[in-house]
Parts: C-alpha cells; sequence; structure tokens
C-alpha cells in the first residue's frame, strides 16, 4: 500500500505533539489542515509543510487527496465529525474520548463497517510497549485481588477557571470534565485488562459551572476490586498498583506506563525493561497505520472503546452529568 496521506482537524497543542510522532512513522504523511477559520488552518498547513488547508468539513469529506483523518477537535465535536469522514471514505483516529456517549460511538462504528474504514481511539498509553508489558506479566501476579489505578493532575486551565475563564476542559457543554478528560486514562486500561464489571459505584466532586473536577470510582469483579481515582483539581504523587495473591505491580504512571515493576512476597523487586520515547502518541499511530493497511476495520480495540464508554455513561447517571450530547442522541 502507498503512503496513508492525512488530514488533522484541530490546531492545539495535542496536534503539534501527534504531528511531531507523525513525522517519525513510515508511510504516514501529512496532507491537509482543517481550522474553522482558513487564516489558522492556512498558517497551521505552512508551520507544518501541509500543502492542502480547509475551513470546509464538507470539503475535507469529498478531498480525493486525503486518505485518513486525524481528529483533536472539543468532544463534543468528535462523533459528527468523525461519522462524516467515515461516510465519506476515510478511516478516522479519533482523540480519547472517542465520543460523548455509548450511542454516538455505536453510530460512528456503524458508519466505519458501512465503508469498512478503520475508526480507532487516541488511547495513547494502551498501545505503548509499556502497556504490552503490564498485560503480558500480570500472570505472575497470581490472582488479583486488587487494582487501583490513578491519574490526578491540576490542570493548567483550573487556574482561569477559578478567575471565571472556562475553557473546553471544564466546559460540560463541550462533554468534557474531570472523567472523560483524565479519568478515561484509568477506565480504558481497566476494562481492556479485566473486562466489564458486575458492578459500579461512583463519587463526584463538582464545581460550580456543573463540570466534574475529580472522581472515584469503584468496580467490582468476581473475586477482585478496583478503584479508579481522578482529578483535574489537586496532583498525586502515588503510583498505580494491580495486587496479586503472589505479588505487585507498580506501575509509575498508568497514562503513560513506561516505569512499571513487580514485587513478589519475598520483596524481590524487578523493574520491568520497557523502551522509552519522549513522545508515545507514535505508538497510537503506528497501531493506526498497521490497521489500516491490514483493512483491519473489525478490530478488537472497538470493543475496548464501547465498554469505557458504557461505564462512563453508567458513572455520569449516577452523578447527574448531563452532556448535551446526551440529549441530542435521546
Amino acid at each position: 500500500m502507498m503512503d496513508i496521506n492525512f488530514a488533522v482537524i484541530g490546531t492545539n497543542k495535542i496536534t503539534d505533539r501527534f504531528l511531531e510522532a507523525a513525522c517519525s512513522v513510515h508511510g504516514f504523511q501529512l496532507k491537509g489542515v482543517y481550522s474553522r477559520s482558513m487564516e489558522k488552518a492556512q498558517a497551521y498547513a505552512a508551520k507544518h509543510h501541509a500543502p492542502l488547508a480547509f475551513d470546509s468539513l464538507d470539503k475535507l469529506a469529498q478531498c480525493s487527496d486525503i486518505d485518513a483523518v486525524y481528529i483533536a477537535s472539543p468532544n463534543s465535536c468528535h462523533a459528527p465529525q468523525a461519522i462524516q469522514m467515515l461516510s465519506s471514505g476515510k478511516h478516522v483516529l479519533c482523540e480519547k474520548p472517542i465520543a460523548s456517549n455509548t450511542a454516538e460511538f455505536l453510530e460512528m462504528k456503524k458508519a466505519a463497517f458501512a465503508r469498512r474504514k478503520v475508526l480507532l481511539e487516541a488511547m495513547r498509553s494502551v498501545y505503548s510497549p509499556g502497556f504490552a508489558a503490564v498485560r503480558s506479566h500480570l500472570h505472575r501476579l497470581g490472582t488479583i485481588r486488587r487494582v487501583s489505578f490513578q491519574y490526578c493532575q491540576y490542570s493548567s486551565r483550573y487556574d482561569n477557571y477559578k478567575n471565571g475563564i472556562i475553557e473546553n476542559a471544564f466546559n460540560p457543554q463541550l462533554s468534557n470534565g474531570a472523567l472523560m478528560d483524565i479519568g478515561v486514562y484509568c477506565v480504558y486500561p481497566a476494562v481492556e485488562l479485566f473486562g466489564k464489571p458486575h458492578c459500579i459505584k461512583s463519587s463526584s466532586l463538582k464545581l460550580p459551572n456543573g463540570a466534574e473536577g475529580a472522581g472515584t470510582i469503584l468496580l467490582e469483579y468476581d473475586g477482585m476490586q478496583a478503584e479508579l481515582l481522578y482529578s483535574k483539581i489537586s496532583d498525586s504523587r502515588i503510583p498505580s498498583q494491580i495486587q496479586g495473591e503472589d505479588g505487585t505491580m507498580v506501575i509509575e504512571e498508568i497514562p503513560n506506563p513506561q516505569a512499571v515493576s513487580i514485587y513478589g512476597r519475598d520483596g524481590k523487586k524487578e523493574k520491568l525493561v520497557i523502551p522509552k520515547t519522549d513522545n508515545d502518541m507514535v505508538y497510537e499511530i503506528r497501531e493506526f497505520v498497521w490497521l489500516v493497511k491490514e483493512q483491519a476495520y473489525n478490530h478488537r480495540h472497538l470493543n475496548h472503546s464501547e465498554l469505557t464508554l458504557e461505564l462512563m455513561d453508567e458513572v455520569r447517571r449516577q452523578q447527574g452529568i448531563v452532556f448535551p450530547a446526551d440529549k441530542e442522541m435521546a
């Protein structure tokens, strides 16, 4: 297969980092940039040496020079933009969370299957060598009894929020908040490693505008509990853990699992050898390129995305967190 020519929707810091990683992936070539402003699209395209600029999603969808699209727009835009691109015959790599809710995701998946195109959630951590190491060494822990995944990071946008400036990260109108922004980094690996829980309990800390600032999720499995802690309004210095009857695995950062150690019951520690990278977005791009070239549109990651959204939908139901996108799909 020839190079995959792609365009980006979104001209933000995440897209900058994505394009930095994309430069190192063979067969993946930036061809176009979309922004609501043509001036901004052209400036961003020039900055990254892309020959095409768009201020119309219709024109981007119709452009035969574009094979795939990376979507890094606000969460509420993911589903409609992805469905339009998929329906026009383009593969889609969509930032996490892939959709506002499960209903949106199912429509996206339907569009992907109709055109036999790849739809993939850009959940960078689970495509990494570190996460592969976590998965492959789980058996060494024996019967798993407790899982604790946490990602608590004081948001760079929280100070603006406290000064009355509400940015995307704290705007429920755009399907955002702590669960959607960083809690998903705990939820996704939990369901990928351990599947669907039989009971979900949750608690949230809400900010005055209705956005969730932090939360806790307790998942119950047969013989095992998992606790997921996330926050955009405080920091945590405690690593994540998977505790088994024969040993404990310590993961320094669940959103970027590059440092993983196993402690045996005898107290001995083994640090797993994991390749390091300064930009872990490269792994999601490699997975996407492989899926496209293999024409593997019905891949296993879709099930993990669906289970993740089902779990987050239930948490939001329990906590009364409603997005405009939920009403639109009702």
